[in-house]
């Protein structure tokens, strides 16, 4: 079957979005890292597409140390200049408060729980959600799970985690199915653990 016969979601209308959406999106997702950098990228993207933020993902892994949030828990003012001053980033002061902010919270929780992969995934009950939705219409923009995860980090400390950056963190991090029932990746992501 040719690329351009392949039935993908809607969104993924450019080589870098459908490449994200081949290997990345829906893919069930346990290291820490990786779940603590979607998240900030997910805070990152309010008010933007996720278009813009993959285009500036590697230099956003760049400016704020790899996501290593040991790291970015002890970014001080100088730190924070230099990332509004980084033309390859979104800089907007509260997004990068709240980044440092955020690797505080996550290291407080890697505590508490051992890992922030043990925290997130409780509220998906440790498993993937598999959705069937027949059209990306049909996919709602915060579910009671997203709702509770938001609850539950804002209470914690995280910021620009409203209920719909959640959702879409849940849809990033594979803890939902929610590529569309036509779409060639849904059979292949719902096999994942």
């Amino acid at each position: 079957m040719a690329d351009d016969q392949v039935v993908r979601c809607p969104w993924a209308t450019n080589e870098q979005l459908i490449h994200y959406h081949d290997t990345e999106w829906g893919v069930p997702l346990h290291d820490d890292r990786q779940l603590f950098e979607l998240l900030i990228l997910e805070g990152a993207q309010a008010g933007l597409s996720w278009n813009t933020i993959l285009q500036k993902r590697e230099a956003f892994r760049k400016a704020f140390d790899h996501f290593d949030a040991t790291i970015i828990a002890k970014y001080d003012i100088r730190k924070i200049q230099q990332l509004l001053n980084n033309a390859g980033i979104i800089r907007n002061r509260l997004k990068i408060n709240s980044a440092i902010k955020n690797a505080q919270a996550y290291l407080d929780v890697q505590k508490e729980f051992a890992s922030f992969d043990q925290y997130i995934w409780q509220f998906v009950g440790q498993k993937p959600l598999k959705n069937r939705w027949k059209t990306h219409q049909d996919i709602p923009g915060n579910t009671p799970e997203s709702d509770a995860m938001s609850k539950d980090l804002k209470r914690r400390g995280f910021s620009f985690v409203g209920t719909t950056i959640c959702y879409a963190f849940m849809q990033a991090t594979g803890m939902v199915n929610d590529h569309t029932i036509d779409c060639f990746r849904y059979r292949a992501v719902n096999k994942l653990r």
